[in-house]
This record gives structure tokens, C-alpha cells and sequence, in this order.
């Protein structure tokens, strides 16, 4: 299967614990996060541009940092116009960004970038609960596979 987030060929990571005992790589967890995601779990900023075509808009911090529980690594961000940054993981050599898709035929640049934590990210109220509810929404996904009602 091909896969349209940057590095998911060289995505094979294992993960560092077996809290989500399904989830045996990043392509594992994009599979199940593409059944989770929805605009309750886009950022509030863009949520109105949000699509089931594209899932993967305003997901970046909170999915870098699920993954991270996962698999490890660090979180890194590509600053964007507006003072955001795109968080996305490096694990040892292996770079990967789950979310990337949302922006299309954009080339981003994966090198030299800031690292993030999740202290700052999750200091907004509004991030933490998306990602609180992404977490427990992939655990209740995988116990039942079947996606749990999108509402925080």
C-alpha cells in the first residue's frame, strides 16, 4: 500500500511500549487515526476548512505527540506563516509526519527545524482536550475497531 505522509516509506519504527497493542508501526497508526480523526479534533482555527477528503488538516501537535508516545523520538515544528508551527516526529534517523497531506503539493523542509513540547502545546486547554480525546478515541478504536462518536 502506498501512503501519502511524508516518510512513510522509511516509517518502520517500532513502537516503545505496548499500550496500543494493534499499532506496530506509524503506518499502523495512520491507518486507525484515519478512522478518528474529524473536525472536533482539528484545530479551532481552521476547523471550518476541515474535510472528510482531508482528514489530516489542523491534527499535526496532537497526532506528533501520540506518536511520540508511541514510538518515542522527539517532536519537531516547521514554523509557518502566522507564528504556527507543523509538528511532526523524528525518531533516531527515521523523520515522518503523519499529518503532511494537508498541504497538498506544499514542500516542506524536514531539516533544522525547532523542537516542541508538549508543555508549551498543551498549555492551550483546547489542544490538550483534542489530544486527551484522540488518545482515548484510538484505544476504544482498536478495543472495538470501530471509531468512536466524534465529540469531545
Amino acid at each position: 500500500m502506498k501512503y501519502k505522509f511524508y516518510g512513510w516509506e522509511t516509517a518502520i519504527v517500532k513502537p516503545i511500549n505496548n499500550t496500543y497493542q494493534s499499532i506496530h508501526s506509524p503506518r499502523d497508526l495512520y491507518d486507525a487515526l484515519s478512522e478518528i480523526w474529524c473536525a472536533e479534533t482539528c484545530a479551532p482555527r481552521i476547523r471550518k476548512k476541515w474535510t472528510s477528503e482531508n482528514k489530516t488538516l489542523g491534527q499535526c501537535s496532537i497526532t506528533a505527540f501520540l506518536a511520540q508516545d508511541i514510538f518515542g523520538g522527539k517532536v519537531y515544528g516547521i514554523l509557518r506563516d502566522g507564528g504556527n508551527y507543523h509538528c511532526y516526529n523524528v525518531i533516531g534517523n527515521c523523520v515522518f509526519d503523519l499529518t503532511s497531506e494537508q498541504f497538498g503539493n506544499e514542500k516542506l523542509v524536514y531539516e533544522n527545524n525547532s523542537e516542541q513540547f508538549r508543555e508549551i502545546h498543551f498549555a492551550k486547554e483546547e489542544k490538550l482536550l483534542r489530544y486527551e480525546f484522540l488518545k482515548k478515541a484510538l484505544a476504544e478504536y482498536l478495543k472495538y475497531s470501530q471509531p468512536q462518536s466524534c465529540q469531545l
